[in-house]
C-alpha cells in the first residue's frame, strides 16, 4: 500500500478578527524609536492597540541563535530574537494562551533575491521551538496583507493606515535628521536628546489626533494639502531652537549606507555605530527611510518605459508615477521647510541610477540596489560627507554585490574613503577597528577643510566668537548653515560667517 506523503505547507495564521480588534495588541519594529512612536500613534489613531516590540539587545541575538538557522543573517536573527524575548516575558506574566489571543505580529515579508523574505520562516521556526506555534504572525508585502480574510479582517490595510504610516516616517525622518545635525554640537550636554523625546511625544499625540477626512481619494487630497503636519513640525522647531550650538567643533561627516535594517537601526543590532561614530569625535549623516520609499515609487517608471512598444498607455502611467513623486518629494520639502530647511534634501533617484550605471545595473533590486553604490558616489562628488560607512550582515547577497562594485568604484575615485563593515552580532571590535582606520583620515580631511577655510577668509577664533556675539541666532541649532563646498559642518560655518558665498575648491 503506498504510504501518503505529507507535503510542506507554509506557515498560516489564525485569523484575526474585527471582534478581537479591542482587546489585540498589533506588535511591530524594525525602525528607529522615533518612527515606532510616531506610527504607534497611527494606530492609535485608527483604534488598534499597537506596540513596538523593545530596542534591539545583546540578548536577543543569542535567544534568535538558540532558535533558529545559524546561516541566517543577523537582522533576522536579531529581530527573531527580539519577538522571542518580549514574548517570554509575556508568558512568564501572563500564560502561554493569553500571550497567543493578545498579541499580534506585523512584520515584512518579500525582498526580492534576500533572505529578509524568508524572516518568516524563521519567525515560524522560533515560535514553534517556544510551544507557540498558534500565535499569530502576518507578514505586510509590497502589495497584500497575509491574513485571513473569511471572518473580517482584524487589521484593515487602507488609505487611511497607509498615508498615515507614511507621513509618521517622514517626520520621523525630519526629526531624526535634527537629531544627528544638532547633538554633535550641543553645548549641554544631553539637551538635544530631552528636547527629541519631548518632540517625539509631541509629534505622537499630533498622529494619534489625525483628523480622518474620507476615506479614500478625500484623504489622500487632505494629506496632500493640509498644512496639518508642517504646523506641528514648526513647534518641533521651536522646541530645538532653544539649543545652544558650537559649530566650531571639527568632526568629519560620516555618511551611512547599508542593509536597509542595519542603516536605519539605533542599538546592539549594529553595534550601536552612529552612537560610537559620535563619541569618537564625528557628525553622522544618517540614511532618510524616505530614500527607499522614494526607490518604490520611482521604480515603475524604469519598468514602464521597458513596455513603450507594447503599451499604448505608458506616457500616461509615466506622468502619473512623475505626479505622485512630485507630490511626495513636495511634501518631504514642506516638512523640511517647517524646520527652516536645515534637514537635508532626498537625493533624486535619476542622478543616483546614472551615478552608480557604470558599475551597478539599476535592475539588480535586491536589498538596496544601486543606491549604495549611488549614494556614496553622490555624497562623495556633492562633498556632503568626508567618509561613506556602508553596514552589511554576514554574507548578505545584495551587499556582497554592492562591495563588489565599490572595489571598481574606488579605482575610479580614490579619494573617497569608504569603509565596508560586515555585521555579525558578535563581532564588535573587530568591525569597528576596521571603520576607526578610514574614520582617522576623515577626521584629517575635516580639519584640513578647517584650516583651508580660515586661511581663505582670514578669519580668527576670536573673530568668529566676535561674530556669534553680535548675531546670537547663529548659535541656534535651528539656524541654517548653507553648504559651500565643504564636507564639514565647521569648514562651512566659517566661510558662512565670512559671508564667502562662493563654494570652496578644495
Amino acid at each position: 500500500m503506498a504510504t501518503a506523503v505529507t507535503h510542506y505547507t507554509s506557515y498560516k495564521a489564525r485569523p484575526f478578527t474585527r471582534e478581537q480588534r479591542d482587546s489585540t495588541t498589533i506588535l511591530f519594529g524594525g525602525l528607529t524609536w522615533k518612527h515606532e512612536r510616531l506610527v504607534q500613534g497611527v494606530f492609535n489613531n485608527l483604534n488598534y492597540k499597537a506596540k513596538p516590540l523593545p530596542n534591539i539587545t545583546r540578548a536577543d541575538l543569542d535567544a534568535g541563535k538558540e532558535l533558529i538557522d545559524v546561516g541566517a543573517c543577523c537582522p533576522t536573527i536579531f529581530t527573531t530574537g527580539s519577538l522571542v524575548n518580549f514574548l517570554k516575558s509575556e508568558v512568564a506574566v501572563s500564560g502561554k494562551q493569553k500571550t497567543i489571543d493578545d498579541y499580534v505580529f506585523l512584520t515584512a515579508g518579500a525582498c526580492g533575491p534576500c533572505r529578509f523574505g524568508q524572516y518568516h520562516e524563521s519567525y515560524e521556526m522560533a515560535l514553534d521551538g517556544m510551544g507557540l506555534k498558534d500565535f499569530r504572525l502576518f507578514l505586510l508585502a509590497q502589495d497584500q496583507l497575509d491574513q485571513a480574510p473569511e471572518k473580517g479582517g482584524g487589521l484593515e490595510i487602507n488609505m487611511q493606515l497607509s498615508l498615515g504610516i507614511v507621513w509618521a516616517i517622514l517626520c520621523g525622518d525630519i526629526l531624526t535628521d535634527m537629531e544627528y545635525l544638532t547633538r554633535p554640537y550641543e553645548v549641554v550636554p544631553g539637551q538635544t536628546d530631552k528636547v527629541l523625546k519631548e518632540s517625539a511625544d509631541y509629534l505622537f499625540e499630533v498622529f494619534q489626533k489625525r483628523p480622518l477626512r474620507g476615506k479614500k481619494w478625500g484623504m489622500l487630497a487632505w494629506h496632500f494639502l493640509t498644512s496639518y503636519f508642517a504646523d506641528a513640525l514648526r513647534v518641533v522647531k521651536k522646541k530645538f531652537d532653544a539649543i545652544e550650538v558650537d559649530r566650531l567643533q571639527v568632526k568629519p561627516k560620516i555618511k551611512i549606507t547599508g542593509e536597509f535594517w542595519l542603516q536605519t537601526h539605533e542599538g546592539d543590532g549594529n553595534y550601536n555605530i552612529k552612537q560610537w561614530l559620535e563619541q569618537e569625535g564625528s557628525e553622522v549623516m544618517p540614511p532618510p527611510v524616505a530614500v527607499w520609499l522614494g526607490y518604490l515609487l520611482h521604480t515603475p517608471i524604469w519598468r514602464l518605459k521597458a513596455k513603450a512598444n507594447v503599451d499604448r498607455k505608458v506616457r500616461m502611467k509615466i506622468a502619473m508615477v512623475r505626479g505622485m513623486e512630485r507630490l511626495y518629494i513636495g511634501t518631504y520639502n514642506r516638512f523640511r521647510k517647517a524646520l527652516g530647511n536645515v534637514p537635508h534634501e532626498l537625493p533624486d533617484q535619476e542622478e543616483l541610477k546614472q551615478l552608480a550605471s557604470p558599475f551597478f545595473h539599476y535592475e539588480l533590486r535586491g536589498g538596496e540596489g544601486h543606491m549604495l553604490v549611488g549614494k556614496a558616489l553622490h555624497a562623495h562628488l556633492h562633498k556632503q560627507a568626508n567618509m561613506t560607512c556602508e553596514l552589511s550582515p554576514y554574507s548578505c547577497m545584495p551587499n556582497t554585490m554592492s562591495q563588489g562594485a565599490m572595489a571598481n568604484v574606488l579605482g575610479k575615485h580614490p579619494s573617497l574613503l569608504y569603509a565596508p563593515i560586515e555585521i555579525k552580532g558578535d563581532a564588535e571590535v573587530h568591525a569597528l577597528s576596521r571603520c576607526q582606520m578610514i574614520l582617522t583620515e576623515a577626521k584629517k580631511r575635516a580639519q584640513s577643510e578647517f584650516v583651508e577655510a580660515m586661511a581663505k577668509t582670514g578669519m580668527t577664533l576670536e573673530k568668529i566668537r566676535q561674530i556669534e556675539e553680535k548675531r546670537p541666532e547663529v548659535k541656534r541649532a535651528t539656524y541654517r548653515v548653507p553648504h559651500l563646498g565643504y564636507a564639514s559642518t565647521a569648514a562651512n560655518y566659517v566661510l558662512h560667517l565670512a559671508g564667502n558665498k562662493s563654494a570652496a575648491t578644495a
